[in-house]
């Protein structure tokens, strides 16, 4: 348990990094971002508050959608979001393109192996990716519909707001997934369980590529 909190926290920490890299590197961030940062710049609230105040607002909507939040989804909340704040406060504004890829790739890469540290800790779903979940369940529609439908609808409303889309946006769409599937794996606790375990041969559960949880 307390090697599972651990890698939790700082999957969580390491997740709100990669986020203030992406940002840093302005070429695009993730869709979720793109609403943050609009928000913020119709606001003037800090980024890393937004994104704690925009998981929570996300959490409310699972009610509806009776999902059930685990000790993961709260702390992905509270955790988050500090540490994006944090992270811009250390990492300065990057200037000319050539200095920007390489951030936007650090922190695309960074960003993956948090995701595999705090879901293969299996302490619950981000507040977004229970959104998406819960609409799975509750219409009957395909993930990937609900995924795209919510995806798109908070990008459209972050770029209208003044969010920043470009090709990081684009290329965090593109790959994610295939980076996540590649790292999940790796720090899976119950896969390792099981591998301690000569005789076991039941296959393991899968876990779900996040929409980018912030």
């Amino acid at each position: 348990m307390t090697k599972r909190l651990l890698q939790l926290l700082l999957g969580l920490v390491l997740y709100g990094v990669a986020i203030a890299l992406m940002v840093r590197a302005a070429i695009g961030v993730a869709p979720w971002d793109v609403l943050t940062q609009g928000i913020s710049r119709q606001t003037g609230w800090g980024f890393g508050l937004l994104t704690v105040v925009v998981g929570a607002a996300v959490l409310l909507a699972w009610i509806p959608l009776r999902e059930r939040p685990g000790i993961g989804t709260v702390l992905n909340v509270l955790i988050v979001g500090p540490a994006a704040g944090f992270g811009l406060w250390l990492i300065p504004n990057i200037t000319g393109i050539w200095a920007r890829i390489p951030v936007f790739a650090a922190g695309l890469a960074l960003l993956a192996v948090a995701t595999g540290l705090y879901i293969g800790a299996r302490f619950g779903a981000g507040p977004r990716d229970g959104l998406m979940t819960g609409i799975h369940r509750r219409t009957g529609w395909p993930l990937w519909v609900g995924r795209t439908l919510v995806e798109l609808t908070v990008l459209g409303a972050g770029w209208a707001m003044g969010g920043n889309v470009g090709p990081g946006t684009v290329l965090f769409a593109t790959l994610v997934g295939p980076l996540c599937n590649l790292t999940i794996p790796w720090f899976d606790h119950q896969k390792g369980a099981r591998s301690r375990q000569p005789h076991a041969t039941e296959p393991i559960a899968p876990v779900a590529i996040p929409a980018q949880d912030s």
